[in-house]
């Protein structure tokens, strides 16, 4: 024999973040941005980036 069932499994649950396609997500500021960079600054971190880049690859050889 199946015992009765009367409960109710109904939940409601609040999303704390909700929006539709239509509604992105307004634009944040950024605290920094490459396109904001001097050309010699993105090519001064260009080649801080490609040093460590080098010396992981020179360790990893050891």
């Amino acid at each position: 024999m199946v015992p009765s069932h009367s409960h109710n499994h109904d939940h409601s649950h609040d999303h704390a973040h909700s929006h539709g396609p239509s509604s992105p997500h307004p634009a944040q500021a950024a605290p920094w941005s490459i396109l904001r960079m001097t050309v010699m600054a993105r090519l001064g971190a260009a080649l801080a980036v490609s040093a460590v880049l080098w010396a992981v690859v020179l360790l990893a050889m050891r």
